[in-house]
């Protein structure tokens, strides 16, 4: 799973840089809006509780989180913000996964065409990466302060839980289940005292392309951080490997 991954680790790295751009907050509005199309109440909608949970550990402004979700549900006006997810394929037949949430599909299609070209990589039809991997819920657990029985208690704690997979990195126990499960998984971590550092779907590869000529991965990197860093993608995933 892309849990094993470099890439993730250097996602993960960069995070904080990312939190001081303002796109950010666009990524974080866009997400809200689309969760909160299918109702504005935290409590009985999962996606939108994810998605004001990720605002409010970007620093997101209260007034700005409610007011992306009267935008989603129709109580203001405003552009319409659909999600769009696009199939691309990359240096060395990698497949990529790229989320997007827009009020403009044509501008953010062109601007994803454009990312690409620069770096070897092309658009490609409906499920002819897709197929590479599959959608699951993530839940990103605390690793640094494990339970009293220590790092095997915790990972006892996630099998119990049901958890389909889980790997660690940076302190982090990435654990995964199947989306339908996610809200369920989400909750029973955090019933037994663990903390819950993010939960939402992602993209999962089933089979790793494995990546050891430096050129060829420095380009991918830096194409999926020119995806990553267009303002209407929400999420980035990739079938490779660095070594």
């Amino acid at each position: 799973m892309s849990g094993h991954s470099k890439w993730s680790q250097i996602k993960r790295q960069k995070g904080a840089a990312d939190v001081k751009r303002g796109a950010v907050f666009s990524k974080l509005t866009n997400a809200i809006i689309v969760a909160a199309k299918s109702g504005g109440d935290a409590s009985t909608n999962f996606n939108l509780k994810m998605a004001m949970e990720k605002a409010h550990a970007g620093n997101m402004p209260k007034e700005n989180i409610q007011r992306a979700i009267k935008r989603g549900t129709g109580e203001l006006g405003g552009a319409m913000v659909e999600e769009a997810v696009y199939e691309i394929i990359g240096p060395q037949n990698i497949g990529i996964i790229c989320e997007a949430a827009t009020d403009n599909k044509n501008r953010t299609t062109g601007e994803i065409k454009n990312v690409i070209a620069k770096f070897g990589g092309k658009l490609a039809s409906t499920g002819a990466v897709a197929y590479q991997f599959n959608k699951m819920g993530k839940v990103l657990v605390d690793s640094a302060n494990p339970p009293a029985g220590g790092k095997e208690e915790l990972e006892l704690a996630v099998i119990d839980a049901g958890a389909e997979d889980f790997t660690e990195i940076d302190e982090t126990l990435a654990v995964y289940t199947k989306p339908n499960e996610l809200e369920k998984m989400k909750k029973t971590l955090e019933s037994q005292g663990l903390v819950i550092k993010e939960a939402g779907l992602g993209w999962e590869p089933k089979n790793m392309v494995i990546i050891s000529d430096q050129a060829v991965a420095d380009k991918i990197v830096r194409l999926m951080e020119a995806l990553d860093n267009l303002d209407d993608v929400t999420a980035v995933a990739g079938n490779f490997d660095l070594v």
